[in-house]
C-alpha cells in the first residue's frame, strides 16, 4: 500500500515534532536529576566513588559518568517512542485506506475488491472483507438465477398448458356452436379434446411432482429396499405397452436380492421416468433393459435401449427442465420436459449422479447411488 504525499508529510512532521518533544523532556528529566544529585553531597560523593572503582576492558578504561550513561539511555527510549509513534499513525492510514476502499464498494462497485495486501490484522480484515464482497454477489448472482428460474418455469407452464388448453376448447366449441356434420365429428372432436386433457394433466402431475421434489426440505423416506424386486415391479407395470410396442423389456440385478437404503416411492417415480422417456423418444427400439449391480458401498443402475441416439449436442442438457432434444419436441409424445428433470432431483435427494450416454448402438442412463444413505444428526 502506497502513502500519497500528504500522509508521507505528515508522517515526516509527527517524527520531527515527537523528536522535539522528547528532547525537551528528556533535558528537564536530566536537569531534576542534577539537581537532586547536587541537592544531596552524599549521593555526589557516592556516585563519584563507584565512578572511580569501575573499570572495564583490557586497558582498564574508567567507565563513562552517569550523565552519559542516563544520556544513552533516554536515546534508546527516545528512539523506541518515535518508532511506536509513526508506525500506530501508519496503521492508522492503513485503515484509512480500507475504510476508502469499503465505502467505495458501499457505493455499488461489487465488482471491486481491495487490491494491496498488508501485514498483521490488517490483512486480515481486508481478506475478510474481499470474501464478503465474494459472498454478497455470489448470492445477489444466485438469488437472480432463481428468480429468472422462477419467470421461467411460469412461462414454460403457461405456454405448455395454453396450447393443449386452447385445442379442448377449441373442439368443445365446434360442438357447443353445433359446427359438425355428424355423430363421427362430434365423437372426433370429443376424443382430440380427451387427449389434450389427458395431455395436461400429464403436465400437472410432472410439474407437481418436480415443484415437490425440488423444495428445501423435502421429506425422504429412507427404508431398507429391495432393488431385484422393485425393477421387477417396474417391468411387470410396463410388460403390457412393451408388447403393443414391440419391444421387449427386462430387468436383472447383481446380487439378488439386491438391498440399499433408498425411498422407495421416489425411486420407483425415478426409473418409471426413464422408462417411459425410452419409449417416447427410444423410435426403432427393440429392446430396454435395466440392469442393476453392487460396485462397493454403490448401486449402478443402467436403463439401456437400442432406439434412435440422443444428439450430442443436446446429452449435457437432457436433464434440464422443459428441455427436449431438437428431434423429439413434437407434442405427439406427450412430453412434458420434466421427466428427466424430475430423475435428476431425485436422485440429488439421495445423494447420487446420473449420466447419460448415446450412439448409435445404444442409449444408457446410469445412476449411482449410495448403498447406504448418511444418518441426519
Amino acid at each position: 500500500m502506497k502513502l500519497t504525499g500528504r500522509e508521507k508529510s505528515s508522517l515526516i512532521f509527527e517524527g520531527i515534532v515527537t523528536v522535539i518533544l522528547l528532547v525537551l523532556l528528556n533535558l528537564a528529566i536530566i536537569t531534576i536529576i542534577q539537581d537532586l544529585i547536587q541537592a544531596n553531597p552524599g549521593v555526589n560523593t557516592g556516585i563519584f566513588m563507584i565512578k572511580q572503582s569501575l573499570y572495564f576492558g583490557p586497558l582498564q578504561t574508567q567507565i563513562w559518568s552517569y550523565q552519559r550513561i542516563v544520556i544513552c539511555f533516554f536515546i534508546v527510549i527516545d528512539i523506541l517512542v518515535v518508532w511506536w509513534r509513526l508506525r500506530r499513525r501508519y496503521h492508522l492510514y492503513q485503515m484509512n485506506h480500507i475504510l476508502k476502499e469499503l465505502h467505495y464498494i458501499a457505493q455499488g462497485h461489487l465488482d471491486h475488491r481491495i487490491p494491496f495486501r498488508l501485514k498483521g490484522n490488517q490483512q486480515h480484515v481486508i481478506t475478510s472483507v474481499n470474501a464478503l464482497v465474494d459472498s454478497a454477489v455470489k448470492s445477489m448472482d444466485d438469488e437472480r438465477k432463481i428468480e429468472k428460474s422462477k419467470e421461467e418455469l411460469i412461462t414454460n407452464v403457461s405456454h405448455d398448458l395454453r396450447t393443449p388448453l386452447t385445442s379442448i376448447i377449441g373442439y368443445l366449441g365446434l360442438i357447443e356452436d353445433k359446427q359438425y356434420q355428424s355423430e363421427e365429428d362430434i365423437l372426433k372432436y370429443t376424443h382430440t379434446a380427451y387427449e389434450k386433457a389427458k395431455q395436461m394433466k400429464t403436465l400437472v402431475e410432472d410439474l407437481f411432482e418436480y415443484t415437490k421434489v425440488q423444495q428445501h426440505g423435502t421429506p425422504v423416506n429412507i427404508v431398507r429396499v429391495d432393488m431385484t424386486q422393485l425393477l421387477e415391479q417396474l417391468t411387470a407395470s410396463f410388460e403390457l405397452e412393451a408388447q403393443h410396442r414391440g419391444i421387449m423389456i427386462s430387468s436383472s440385478a447383481v446380487p439378488n436380492p439386491l438391498w440399499m437404503e433408498a425411498d422407495p416411492e421416489k425411486l420407483g417415480r425415478l426409473f418409471s421416468n426413464l422408462v417411459s422417456n425410452a419409449f417416447k423418444y427410444g423410435n426403432g427400439a427393440s429392446y430396454i433393459k435395466i440392469n442393476a449391480r453392487q460396485t462397493g458401498d454403490k448401486v449402478e443402475v443402467t436403463v439401456a435401449n437400442d432406439g434412435t441416439p440422443i444428439p450430442e449436442k443436446s446429452l449435457q442438457h437432457v436433464f434440464d427442465r422443459f428441455y427436449r432434444a431438437e428431434e423429439s419436441r413434437s407434442r405427439a409424445t406427450g412430453g412434458t420436459g420434466l421427466g428427466l428433470a424430475i430423475v435428476k432431483s431425485i436422485v440429488d435427494l439421495h445423494h447420487g449422479s446420473v449420466t447419460v450416454t448415446s450412439d448409435d448402438e445404444e442409449t444408457d442412463f446410469i445412476v449411482t447411488l449410495p448403498l447406504k444413505q448418511a444418518k441426519k444428526n
